[in-house]
């Protein structure tokens, strides 16, 4: 995915974010996310967009010394929350995606942040659809992308109480293209590829689904499993995704 397709995406996204917090009520409980009501969610997304458009815009190189604005009453959330997207737009929109910033991974772009907060945001939509009763899935080309982001940038964090995950893992989009193959070793650093290859297990299924699994947001036997469950299972549960 380009670029603009990034920026038409979170625009997109964080939009229909917003009327689905608001369709569902700021009192609702958010299922992805326990401990959670709908409003944390809304703020929650607010402060990442805060962030990372402040780390772009100043061109910062750490973190270190960023202010968290103090969070508005729930009935200012919804306004705090779209006046705040028109901004990130506007300052991701202007930034070029080769500029320098600080990020906590290994790209350290301006092009990794607009990436990152069209996933994130495209996620957070789909836990905000599903608090208001409705299973909206993600849109396909960029659940693609979002795989490969996570298997990038996501996978390599153990959970505390992780397992090996003891074998390799063939992932499969039917809806689009998308196909990785990992092969994980018991220290559970791996090597990812863009190919198709056999591994122990396969999971296969529409893209949106493969990226709800990884990010358990949904369990995965709603996409298909072939070969080692057990192996697959594990490669699911290894990331702290904290």
């Amino acid at each position: 995915m380009e670029t603009s397709d990034f920026l038409s995406a979170l625009a997109r996204d964080g939009v229909a974010f917003a009327d689905a917090c608001a369709a569902a009520g700021l009192g609702t409980p958010v299922q992805a996310c326990p401990g959670w009501s709908v409003a944390d969610l809304l703020w929650h997304l607010s402060e990442v967009h805060h962030f990372w458009r402040t780390i772009v815009a100043d061109q910062r190189d750490t973190w270190e010394g960023y202010e968290q604005p103090p969070r508005p009453a729930d009935g200012d959330l919804d306004v705090f929350y779209r006046e705040g997207l028109g901004v990130t737009l506007q300052v991701l929109g202007a930034a070029h995606p080769e500029q320098p910033n600080w990020t906590w991974a290994s790209d350290h772009s301006a092009g990794f942040v607009i990436r990152r907060m069209a996933q994130e945001t495209a996620v957070h939509r789909w836990d905000a659809e599903q608090a208001a009763g409705r299973d909206v899935p993600i849109d396909a080309h960029l659940a693609s992308d979002g795989i490969d982001e996570f298997l990038q940038h996501f996978r390599g964090d153990a959970a505390a109480d992780a397992l090996p995950v003891g074998g390799s893992v063939h992932l499969h989009c039917t809806d689009v293209a998308g196909e990785w193959t990992v092969r994980v070793d018991d220290d559970g650093q791996g090597i990812v590829t863009r190919e198709h290859a056999k591994g122990d297990c396969a999971i296969r299924g529409a893209a949106s689904g493969i990226l709800l699994a990884l990010w358990r947001r949904r369990p995965l036997d709603t996409v298909e499993v072939i070969g080692d469950a057990d192996v697959a299972a594990r490669f699911v549960a290894y990331p702290s995704l904290e």
